[in-house]
């Protein structure tokens, strides 16, 4: 089934039905307030912590799926219908979505009535717009109803789903002419509160659920809407909402606009009430701010605009449209938004059990800081601010307080392999040296302070003094793959295999793939104190590193490919010794891509053997064969079905891994054909087996021995995103920023024919056309300039490049 289409010109994929294989959503909100928006209309709001400030409420593993959002019914006499197609599903005559940069448009047309709903998130701003549009295309006047409902949620979401015998005592609104308030806790001790605002008189409002929907009825046909007029509730405990009726008058080709507001409002707590009243300045200035269609559209403007400029640093034109559409558009919004929300609140993480992964967040910086210097600074001091005073790491800290998770606490040994990294890059991106010398607190405690580079070298420690009896890292409680738990041995249900280690001291079970992390994110960092003038310590890090290398050599290696990890006994794993899981992607990838083994033929053959056991249509599984049974030694990794997740399946993360490992060895076609085999726009047409949206990454994709190969999970919040742009971004396209210059070095397949990319650099724009011919190496007003890097000029706005391959 044709399901939608993308459309470049206007930077949207347009959804043709509102019966989706899954849910398909988009994200609105570029700071604190966030909204999942789904093709109908579903989802859920929250400001800065999908899990502590809660604003709409959302169940999932729902039956229907997808079954509470912003919902809107027009009621044309007896026919009742919603502008999204659901909850109601009243066959229409019409619908289309657009997905679009931080907003979504749903159309839809019944009985001659044509609707919009445009939703989005204005800059700066604690809330939400719904800009509904009503036109009348028939001949005869029409006189309608239109209903809004949206439910609240009781502010920290777990509670709101298990607290039941306090939270049906609690919920608490008051209504305000034609705003509706919730204010559950805000006589004791919260100091927030959400409204809904229409910018018209209602007719009537309802405030309690069961007033609105029936006691035993849902959001798919109302006893309020076939009641015709709302009851005026007033919530007092059980479950508060805000439904509203207003009726409208459309003349024949009249158009009406009516602007919905939902919003965040936060007091000082000194400033809670005035004259004992609930102080509303906060709401009350929102909605002055977007009461007219004219203030709507303004902010529209700005938010397209606020898209163009984040996406304009890396624009490319090429012969290839799917690819242009994935790197200039959906690779880089898509980015973005797991910047913001990295793994917490998608329709697959319910954003109840995470917050901002230390390693997830540092990992999406790497696509990411070329569109926002600033904000990537930010994120890197708050990452390091939470690092322990012994250089491990919180694997999570909170978006609210940011403070590390101590419930999920540390020992992730990869985790402060990923802070240098990041740094390292920014610092190549930016020219931003005096980061190093920020003076920022261990574990978010401003008693115990240290400059940034402190802790660097904390982090270079951590890793490269807490190794095993190879010389290779320890992996803790897990590295990357959090699935692989080679110290838990847990044989009760429901036991955390993150946090329970129930055999020996952890001196044992080696990760190769930390040593290869390692190797990959200390060289450059090595570089930086090169050319910061520090020599000495330079030196020392980097016998560090080169002993690091030769014990994965040594070590790591079993005669075809890299190995993943030594288990708590000391045996291989990831080895053709292993009846199951003999090889994994992960090693593979890093390890060449830290240049381990080019020499003498190892990193090849690790590749070669990554293609011919891992290999797939959809992608490279992450280990094979699958593990068939529980395996205590592992731990959740062989908890999973053959093919599902990390045990065998398509782990669309470290697929890019490859890619770049490629370009390393020069292998141009294999790394490009890999890209195309997971990146969205190449793979539209598999849409119906995919099931998740066509426009960004999944997560997961079920691997060859899943009986549902190819069908995708987890879309969205993934480190893929970042990934995937930083292989085909800087080494594909083989543009990429280091200390002194721009490296210009493409590694690009033979049908990629013509490319031209802009890309700014530390506020100058290379404008560079890739050329194929005799003539080798990069030219600047003709003349030779290098091979493959150009000086940084930053007293110059524009430079034009030519770059011969």
């Amino acid at each position: 089934m044709d399901y939608g289409y993308f459309n470049d010109q206007d930077k949207t994929y347009v959804i043709k039905t509102p019966y989706t294989p899954y849910p398909w959503i988009n994200y609105l909100g570029s700071s604190d307030y966030f909204v999942l928006f789904s093709n109908t209309a579903g989802g859920y709001s929250f400001y800065k912590d999908a899990k502590e400030r809660r604003i709409t409420r959302f169940r999932y593993n729902n039956v229907p799926v997808d079954n509470e959002g912003r919902y809107f019914y027009i009621k044309d006499e007896t026919d009742v219908w919603n502008i999204g197609a659901r909850p109601t599903n009243t066959p229409l005559d019409f619908y289309e979505a657009k997905v679009g940069l931080g907003y979504t448009i749903i159309t839809s047309r019944k009985n001659q009535i044509y609707a919009t709903q445009k939703a989005f998130v204005p800059l700066g701003f604690t809330g939400e717009v719904q800009q509904i549009t009503l036109k009348n295309e028939g001949k005869t006047t029409k006189t309608i109803s239109l209903y809004s409902y949206v439910e609240f949620a009781l502010w920290d979401a777990y509670d709101d789903m298990t607290n039941f015998q306090r939270n049906y005592s609690c919920g608490e609104v008051f209504v305000d002419k034609n705003s509706i308030y919730h204010i559950t806790e805000y006589r004791e001790r919260r100091n927030h509160y959400a409204f809904v605002h229409v910018n018209q008189p209602i007719d009537s409002f309802d405030t309690d659920r069961d007033a609105f929907l029936g006691m035993y009825r849902d959001v798919k046909n109302p006893i309020g809407i076939e009641s015709n007029e709302l009851s005026n509730s007033v919530a007092d405990g059980w479950h508060p909402c805000a439904a509203t009726k207003l009726s409208i008058t459309l003349k024949p080709n009249e158009e009406k606009q009516l602007i919905y507001l939902i919003g965040y409002g936060e007091n000082k707590p000194e400033d809670k009430y005035i004259d004992g009243k609930i102080n509303q300045t906060k709401a009350k200035e929102m909605i002055n701010q977007m009461s007219t269609s004219k203030q709507v559209d303004d902010a529209f403007e700005s938010l397209s605009v606020y898209w163009e400029n984040r996406l304009s640093k890396y624009q490319i034109k090429s012969n290839e449209p799917k690819l242009d559409r994935m790197v200039n558009i959906w690779n880089q919004y898509q980015t973005a938004t797991t910047y913001n929300l990295s793994r917490s609140a998608s329709y697959f993480e319910s954003g109840v059990g995470r917050g901002m992964g230390f390693r997830d967040s540092n990992q999406d910086l790497l696509g990411f800081m070329h569109m926002d210097y600033d904000k990537t600074r930010e994120r890197i001091l708050d990452l390091a601010s939470t690092l322990l005073r012994d250089g491990g790491a919180y694997h999570q800290y909170s978006p609210l307080t940011k403070k590390g998770n101590t419930l999920l606490g540390t020992g992730f040994n990869d985790d402060p392999n990923w802070l240098i990294l990041s740094v390292c890059e920014y610092i190549k991106e930016s020219g931003d040296f005096l980061i190093l010398d920020e003076v920022i607190p261990y574990e978010s405690n401003l008693l115990y302070t240290g400059t940034l580079k402190e802790h660097l070298d904390l982090c270079f420690d951590k890793v490269s003094l807490n190794l095993g009896s190879h010389g290779l890292p320890l992996i803790g409680r897990a590295d990357w793959n959090d699935c692989l738990n080679l110290n838990c041995f847990s044989s009760e249900p429901g036991e955390s295999f993150q946090t329970v280690q129930n055999k020996g001291d952890g001196k044992v079970a080696e990760s190769i793939f930390i040593a290869g992390l390692f190797v990959y994110a200390t060289k450059p960092y090595v570089e930086l104190l090169n050319r910061l003038g520090l020599h000495d310590e330079a030196f020392l890090k980097q016998q560090v590193i080169n002993k690091m290398t030769d014990a994965v050599v040594k070590h790591g290696y079993d005669e075809s490919w890299f190995l993943r990890a030594y288990d708590a006994y000391g045996q291989k794993v990831g080895s053709k010794e292993n009846t199951f899981g003999k090889i994994f992607i992960e090693p593979q990838g890093m390890c060449v891509m830290a240049e381990i083994g080019l020499e003498d033929g190892k990193a090849l053959k690790a590749l070669d053997s990554a293609w011919h056991h891992l290999g797939t249509n959809h992608g490279m599984v992450l280990n094979y064969p699958a593990y068939q049974t529980y395996d205590i030694k592992l731990g959740e990794i062989s908890s999973y079905p053959p093919g599902y997740k990390e045990n065998g399946g398509i782990f669309c993360h470290n697929n890019p891994w490859v890619m770049i490992a490629e370009t390393v060895l020069g292998r141009n076609e294999q790394a490009y054909r890999l890209y195309k085999q997971i990146a969205p726009a190449f793979i539209e047409d598999q849409t119906k087996l995919h099931k998740t949206e066509p426009y960004v990454y999944s997560q997961m994709i079920a691997g060859k021995e899943a009986k549902n190969h190819g069908q995708a999970k987890n879309s969205w919040l993934t480190g893929t995103s970042a990934w995937n742009f930083v292989a085909i971004a800087k080494y594909i396209l083989g543009i990429r920023p280091n200390y002194d210059g721009l490296i210009i070095d493409p590694k690009l397949p033979n049908e990629i024919k013509e490319l031209e990319v802009k890309r700014v650099v530390r506020g100058v724009t290379y404008h560079i056309s890739v050329l194929r011919g005799p003539k080798k190496g990069l030219y600047i007003d003709d003349k030779y300039v290098s091979d493959h890097e150009i000086p940084y000029e930053l007293t110059k706005k524009d430079i034009y490049v030519k770059a011969y391959i």
